[in-house]
């Protein structure tokens, strides 16, 4: 297999584990570098694997139907991945926080579905960078957070 089919399995397994319907926080620590980023535009950048661990901790207590999945073949270029993906979940959880444009209060019922490409650099077979483009305004409309005229 070339490098570039080794980089598209981990990331597969990446996007099946870590975002896929059923989350196993264990993959963090197998696939993550100790400080590896996570950006997407709805939150703030996650560094290290701990802080990676409880960012889903809290988005799946807040929205345990949570999952991401793909929406196109994997495409890779050296150390790089691309993934385009689609996804969402209902807020029957707790309160959460951790959207930078508000916070939802307890249960709130509502659905948000979305897409995205993301774009994943991995270094020795580990992820070091997972940087997202998605439709957040999308998602902060149905979940309430903004108007949109």
């Amino acid at each position: 297999m070339s490098k570039e089919d080794d980089n598209k399995a981990i990331v597969g397994r990446w996007f099946t584990s870590f975002w896929g319907k059923t989350c196993n926080l264990d993959i963090v620590d197998e696939l993550a570098a100790p400080d590896m980023l996570l950006r997407y535009s709805l939150h703030e950048p996650r560094r290290g694997r701990e802080d990676i661990r409880a960012f889903m901790s809290g988005f799946r207590e807040a929205f345990p139907d949570l999952n991401f999945w793909g929406a196109a073949d994997l495409i890779a270029e050296g150390d790089y991945v691309v993934g385009r993906w689609e996804g969402g979940g209902t807020h029957t959880g707790p309160a959460f926080a951790d959207f930078l444009a508000g916070a939802l209060p307890a249960a709130t019922g509502r659905k948000m579905h979305f897409a995205g490409t993301t774009v994943l650099k991995l270094k020795d077979g580990k992820i070091v960078e997972e940087v997202g483009l998605d439709d957040g305004v999308t998602a902060l409309q149905q979940l309430g957070l903004i108007k949109v005229a």
